[in-house]
């Protein structure tokens, strides 16, 4: 179906529907050759210009006008539980959909329901991304039981869904035994206990799960004791590639114990670390075990600067260094000056660049790239600028 042809249909399933047509999906029809293989990019943040965003109509119009195998993004708009439905519809009835991203929208446990009992027999979708919608522990458990029968799912993403302990403790135990997802997103739940009872069954997950390969666990109240348990479990994965852990409360402490891991995990690649309570002493574990290094606003002062400047100079397995944000003292400037000049670290691979006024020398922050995304391998410790 060709780009005109797509964009009449619509119009004419519109007018079948005694709908009005959407503006946005209009433009993007007009603007895609739907072949057999198109990626429809309906997302409701457009930042170049104001698009009118989708509502529950629209998705049931939509779906009626899909072919080949698409990848549908309708993040950022105002679908329902009653748009998931329509969605649940089109994957039992011969789905063309190889991934749906329905990011921020307004779903709830009904429509995370649907979508769960449509997936358990679907064998195309790849990926589900579902974060920003207030499912639930009542969602997220369907979704977890669909992970015991769907054999083509590879990523997961249910940050900021509300899930409870009981949700995210059901994940780590269906993924014990699920070898097909690739990727799970689990960050910011809503976790009353401060036992961390989750860390226990997430550790013995990624014993017995060699196939996982990137895991997200922002902002779950992690401490130094959560650490020490998930740690056990890294040590003896070799399937993991990209943890993240932003936005938790580790310390110097835990950090002391993944360091340890990293010393003999030769899989995990890249490791986020952002906004935690690393400090100085968290940053020297560190710098020993890594090949690819960001310690961005980590209220690094000039010792531990100095001694991550000294590490890139002996360590050449360390390859990327980010320290923007921190303690930038002259004599920090001068070191890091000295590592751009002699091509040791070279422009694209740090977020600082060296400049003298009056004699003395600064660095101004460049572009940051560490937020590429996977498979991109890069390892990000940025921490809270004041981790008191």
């Amino acid at each position: 179906m060709t780009s005109g042809n797509s964009f009449k249909f619509y119009a004419d399933v519109c007018a079948k529907q005694q709908i009005r047509p959407n503006p946005h999906i209009l433009d993007v029809l007009e603007k895609t050759q739907l072949t057999e293989d198109v990626t429809l990019k309906l997302a409701g943040n457009d930042r170049l210009r104001r698009v009118q965003r989708l509502d529950d109509r629209d998705v049931l119009v939509l779906s009626t006008c899909l072919r080949g195998d698409t990848r549908l993004d309708v993040s950022y708009n105002n679908i329902t539980d009653e748009g998931a439905g329509h969605l649940a519809e089109l994957l039992q009835d011969g789905s063309v959909l190889r991934s749906l991203d329905l990011t921020f929208n307004d779903i709830q446990t009904g429509g995370a329901r649907a979508l769960a009992k449509s997936l358990q027999g679907n064998g195309t979708v790849r990926a589900l991304r579902l974060s920003g919608n207030k499912i639930g522990d009542g969602g997220a458990m369907h979704l977890a039981s669909m992970l015991q029968v769907n054999p083509t799912l590879r990523e997961l993403e249910v940050a900021s869904c509300d899930l409870g302990s009981r949700s995210v403790t059901a994940f780590a135990v269906v993924l014990k035994s699920n070898q097909n997802v690739r990727c799970v997103d689990m960050s910011r739940p809503l976790l009353r206990s401060h036992q961390e009872e989750w860390a226990v069954h997430v550790s013995d997950m990624l014993v017995l799960n060699s196939c996982l390969l990137e895991l997200h666990l922002g902002a779950m109240g992690m401490s130094n004791a959560g650490m020490e348990v998930l740690s056990e479990g890294l040590r003896l994965n070799r399937g993991l590639r990209y943890l993240d852990l932003r936005c938790n409360r580790v310390s110097s402490d835990g950090v002391r114990h993944l360091a340890e891991v990293m010393r003999h995990n030769t899989t995990l690649e890249i490791l986020d670390l952002s906004s935690n309570r690393i400090g100085d002493e968290g940053a020297g574990y560190l710098s020993a075990a890594l090949a690819r290094l960001s310690v961005r606003s980590n209220n690094i002062r000039t010792e531990g600067l100095l001694s991550l400047a000294r590490a890139l100079k002996v360590n050449d397995s360390l390859k990327h260094l980010y320290v923007w944000g921190n303690h930038l003292d002259e004599p920090v400037c001068q070191a890091f000056r000295e590592l751009m000049a002699s091509g040791r670290l070279p422009p694209q691979q740090t977020d600082v660049s060296a400049y003298q006024v009056d004699g003395h020398v600064f660095l101004a922050e460049v572009f940051d790239s560490l937020r590429n995304p996977f498979p991109t391998y890069i390892i990000c410790f940025q921490c809270l600028h004041d981790a008191s």
